[in-house]
């Protein structure tokens, strides 16, 4: 719903800029920012820091999921035999566990987990490195618009005649 309240309101900006200026032409552009990302060293370097960190993360959590497993598998064995006071200290220790373990996931996963953060410092440089290469074509180029067509936006039709992908990248990787 965001995203086509966001495509209307696009259109309509457009529409409204394209009849008040009549006496000039717009031109409109777009990239691929996937592309270009794929494209860069540098943002195949920060991918890969962060899928290293995401699979040391996970192996941590799966180690978790394990020792509650077997927390819970031994407490199941157990459980009959148990003495009241020694099953409800299994019980809390089990709780506490599964608490522990859902902790970790937040802090590490969640919206506002280490992971996130360190995407977003990692990337930042990048991010700013291909803002820079757009303005840099669309200045070029005399260009209004450019948008992602990867991005939020939604890009329902683009012709490849106004892809600037490429002239982005070769800017980005020219001023090195």
């Amino acid at each position: 719903m965001k995203k086509v309240l966001l495509t209307i309101a696009m259109v309509t900006f457009v529409s409204l800029n394209l009849f008040a200026q009549t006496a000039s032409v717009q031109k409109i552009g777009f990239v691929d920012s996937q592309t270009i990302m794929k494209a860069l060293p540098e943002a195949i370097r920060a991918q890969g820091l962060l899928d290293d960190m995401t699979k040391k993360y996970y192996a941590q959590a799966d180690s978790m999921t394990g020792q509650l497993q077997q927390m819970y598998s031994d407490y199941q064995k157990q459980q009959n035999t148990m003495k009241a006071d020694r099953k409800k200290e299994s019980e809390q220790a089990i709780v506490a566990k599964q608490q522990e373990l859902e902790v970790f996931k937040q802090t590490k996963f969640g919206q506002q987990g280490e992971l996130v953060k360190k995407q977003e410092e990692l990337f930042a440089p990048v991010k700013e490195k291909i803002l820079k290469g757009i303005q840099d074509v669309a200045k070029d180029e005399s260009m209004n618009f450019i948008f992602d067509k990867t991005g939020d936006v939604l890009l329902l039709f683009a012709d490849s005649a106004y892809d600037v992908t490429f002239k982005v990248l070769d800017k980005i990787r020219t001023k090195k």
